[in-house]
């Protein structure tokens, strides 16, 4: 049983590792010194890229673009496609990454626009699935223990004495990161809207939340 073993956690990091790609130029529609990643980068500064940032191509997933090192201050997040140029963000981007997504279960985008069907707008507000706060979040898994309403970023969880506690999730609106570390640091999981029973990689050691779109 072992080898099995072995290959199947293989497989998944793999599957975890399989990046995108994007590249990043220096002047405005893909002009100038280009540079292409595959792989996050804390600091483009060791790559003679800082605050160098014009235009991009997204070839192959999800990536967030940020104006600080560490992925802090303002991020923009682009999808595959062509950016000709950075409007509000030419010459500010500092560190770059690939977004992992997560995947939960009555997405509203997939079951209804309205969110009033399958028994949406029949409940109460907050937890209940009904109007509310943009983000629940719970200590325990299947929306049980404490919980708590977030309508804004949180740099650090431990401000509303949730860190390290999260196991799942109610997300009402846009699309929200959530870290392991403080300040957005670490491992990050982007989540829409959707209720999520469990934070798969991310259960009990959450510490920052923000919104990204």
């Amino acid at each position: 049983m072992k080898p099995l073993f072995a290959v199947l956690a293989l497989l998944a990091s793999l599957n975890h590792a399989a990046a995108g790609e994007i590249s990043l130029f220096t002047d405005a529609d893909f002009r100038g010194r280009p540079l292409s990643l595959r792989g996050p980068v804390t600091n483009l500064e060791a790559l003679g890229f800082n605050d160098r940032a014009s235009s991009a191509i997204v070839r192959s997933g999800s990536w967030e673009i940020c104006e600080h090192k560490d992925f802090g201050g303002r991020c923009i997040v682009l999808e595959p496609g062509e950016y000709r140029m950075f409007e509000g963000f030419n010459d500010v981007a500092s560190s770059v990454r690939e977004l992992e997504r997560g995947r939960g279960r009555d997405g509203y985008r997939d079951r209804d626009r309205r969110h009033d069907e399958g028994g949406w707008g029949r409940r109460g507000p907050g937890s209940d699935g009904r109007r509310g706060p943009p983000v629940e979040l719970f200590a325990g898994r299947q929306f049980g223990g404490e919980g708590i309403m977030l309508e804004s970023d949180v740099h650090s969880l431990r401000s509303r004495n949730f860190n390290d506690r999260a196991g799942s999730m109610i997300i009402r609106e846009g699309e929200w990161q959530l870290c392991e570390h403080d300040d957005y640091r670490g491992r990050c999981i982007v989540y829409g809207p959707g209720r999520y029973s469990s934070l798969r990689g991310l259960d009990g050691i959450a510490s920052s939340l923000r919104r990204v779109r």
